[in-house]
């Protein structure tokens, strides 16, 4: 599903220069629950942010279900996101003004989908992802967990290929961190969608079924669990 070859970034400040990506590659199959791992600056958000077409490389190609997304300008990148790409954040960025299922529906606003199937799309994975009866509060209302179910939610209701998670327990407590693991997890198999994870969180590495580390910048280990 992911093909990526010989990925390069670099970042710029002033005479400063980073060197994010240092010519990654990497395959990354449908279905798969992979974890990226590495220390701060090793380059994992900057990966992810470039499969999930919000960043632009300085050289190298990412191809994702046949479409090489590099060459694509910023409304065809954009079109492709909205389509095809789930997102969770480690801070939830729920809009705090919408309830819970608002912040779902939220996702499905720009999609060409008629009301009542979006109706029936948000209610589905509110009962999917445990917060049946918590549906219309909003996030203040809710706990930490609760509110990074409803970001899993936003991200699943689109039914996307491809769902990418920023630290997605680094937020939340070890006891809640593993719910919503096991949850992302459970909605892998169930929606057929591929997750991939930056982490730097052992409980997410040691469950993850694929993990890919990095350091520097490129990879140094690709190991299955």
């Amino acid at each position: 599903m992911i093909e990526i070859r010989e990925l390069m970034r670099t970042y710029r400040t002033g005479d400063t220069e980073v060197r994010a990506l240092r010519g990654i590659n990497l395959d990354i199959d449908a279905g798969e629950f992979v974890a990226i791992a590495g220390p701060s600056g090793s380059g994992k958000t900057t990966l992810l942010n470039l499969i999930g077409c919000l960043d632009e490389p300085d050289a190298g190609t990412i191809s994702i279900s046949g479409v090489n997304v590099q060459d694509a300008n910023a409304k065809a990148r954009a079109f492709f996101r909205r389509n095809n790409l789930g997102f969770v954040f480690q801070s939830f960025n729920l809009i705090p003004v919408l309830t819970a299922k608002e912040n779902i529906a939220l996702a499905l606003s720009l999609l060409d989908i008629p009301v009542k199937e979006q109706e029936e799309r948000v209610m589905q994975i509110v009962e999917e992802v445990g917060l049946t009866g918590m549906e219309d509060r909003r996030p203040s209302r809710l706990s930490g967990g609760q509110q990074q179910r409803v970001a899993v939610a936003r991200a699943l209701v689109k039914k996307p290929k491809i769902v990418l998670a920023d630290e997605p327990t680094a937020n939340l407590d070890s006891e809640t961190g593993s719910a919503i693991l096991a949850l992302m997890h459970d909605l892998n198999k169930s929606h057929n969608a591929t997750f991939i994870f930056s982490t730097h969180d052992p409980m997410v590495m040691a469950e993850a079924e694929r993990l890919v580390s990095l350091h520097d910048g490129a990879v140094t280990e690709d190991a299955r669990n």
